[in-house]
């Protein structure tokens, strides 16, 4: 995981707007953010996502 994704993902989080692992929830907000790696990175690398909500290890 990047720094981008990581910061976009803590953007997420902080807004409040909705529990993260509501996965795609998370993507749509990132859509309408223009965050478009995390909109990518969560096709592809869910399980990596849940770890870094979990324990904050990228």
């Amino acid at each position: 995981m990047d720094e981008k994704v990581k910061e976009q993902i803590l953007a997420i989080r902080d807004s409040g707007l909705t529990n993260m692992f509501d996965i795609n929830m998370v993507q749509r907000l990132a859509y309408e953010r223009d965050f478009y790696e995390l909109v990518l990175y969560l096709e592809d690398h869910r399980s990596e996502y849940v770890k870094f909500i979990m324990t904050g290890e990228a």
